[in-house]
């Protein structure tokens, strides 16, 4: 983008040229003025355009994909695996005279300068291993103790990538395309409260640790929670001593260890498909079978937003949200997260660390696809 810094001035002189060699090489100095700053001052420029704009289309992207899985459409993923920007320089310098009576002249000097840039995006779309290791492969109980470590709600945590906790099931059917049975999750949802409750009053600690050279997340309530009634009603979902104030989490079954529970954690895909169940379409679109009707075994419909409305929300509107963090247009409607609603944000932000602590686990590889957009 071109960025043009240019000088012109005219005035009357006595045409000597020594002045006039003096004057070109004053105002070739004023063009150039600046010129070893423009590196710094151009970064200062681009760098925070360049971080809000992949920013924006990260997130964009992460919403538009949970849109398309409420509708059973094919998610895909683009990612930018790198950016380059060229700048260049242009500097020039002129002189011109008009004579009006043999004493006098006009002199015209004029000075400019042209900053153009020329950034290069490389894409890189998400397959094969890649997509297999990344999107595909269960979230690890290290991903889910590092989460927890970084400040993270264990409410939040637990909900979002687990789907199974002993015999407490947390919609497993949600985690794949929108099932017609209304789910099980509420003994789930409260167990997950209830070490949020721990937590909140200083009162968990999360640990992971090696058992039998395989690891396992271990929640401890503190001693000072051990009369507490939530300690005793936490206690009743694993069907442990009303007491117990030590629980092992593993993947694995075992019956050496007291307190062990079972769990089963889903994919990045399996989150992915279990918060679609919060994006809300249009009447029309339930009508017309482009989404499935979730039923009761009654057959009243449920919904889901009993579920998920105090963890997960996308509006749908017709027109552009005026007030929203992220939107996408897709299907000739508008989704998106309310900009107000910091309960969706938070849990929205939880999905995009896990998506990139998902690519720790495979190596990078050669970008796919490189467009030089500034040309």
């Amino acid at each position: 983008m071109p960025n043009p810094y240019k000088l012109f001035i005219f005035y009357k002189i006595q045409p000597h040229v020594h002045s006039l060699f003096a004057c070109v090489i004053f105002f070739l100095g004023i063009s150039l003025t600046g010129c070893g700053k423009l590196g710094p001052t151009t970064l200062e420029w681009e760098r925070n355009n360049y971080n809000i704009a992949v920013q924006k289309t990260n997130d964009e992207q992460l919403l538009l994909n949970l849109v398309r899985l409420k509708y059973r459409d094919t998610p895909f993923f683009l990612e930018v695996s790198s950016i380059a920007s060229q700048l260049t320089l242009r500097s020039n310098a002129s002189v011109n005279a008009t004579l009006e009576k043999a004493q006098n002249a006009i002199f015209g000097l004029g000075a400019g300068m042209a900053l153009e840039e020329r950034p290069t995006v490389t894409y890189a779309p998400l397959q094969g291993e890649k997509f297999i290791m990344r999107v595909l492969s269960p979230i690890s109980l290290e991903t889910i103790a590092l989460l927890y470590h970084s400040g993270w709600s264990i409410e939040r945590i637990l909900r979002l990538t687990l789907q199974r906790i002993y015999n407490l099931k947390n919609a497993p059917g949600a985690s794949g395309p929108t099932p017609k049975l209304a789910p099980d999750f509420e003994g789930f949802t409260r167990a997950a409260k209830l070490w949020r409750f721990f937590q909140a009053n200083d009162a968990l600690e999360v640990s992971l640790v090696k058992e039998n050279d395989k690891p396992v997340l271990v929640l401890k309530i503190s001693q000072k929670a051990k009369d507490w009634p939530e300690t005793r009603e936490l206690s009743g979902y694993f069907s442990s001593s009303p007491d117990t104030l030590r629980y092992i989490l593993s993947p694995f079954r075992s019956t050496s260890s007291l307190n062990h529970i079972q769990v089963e954690s889903r994919s990045l895909l399996g989150i992915m498909f279990y918060l679609s169940q919060a994006v809300e379409s249009s009447s029309k679109d339930l009508q017309d079978g482009k989404i499935t009707a979730t039923r009761h075994a009654s057959g009243e419909p449920f919904d889901w937003n009993k579920m998920m409305g105090d963890l997960f929300r996308v509006y749908s509107v017709a027109s552009n949200p005026s007030s929203s963090s992220v939107k996408v247009n897709y299907r000739g409607q508008w989704f998106y997260i309310s900009d107000s609603d910091l309960i969706s944000k938070s849990t929205f932000s939880l999905l995009s660390q896990i998506f990139s602590l998902q690519a720790g686990k495979i190596k990078s590889t050669a970008p796919l696809l490189t467009l030089p957009i500034g040309q």
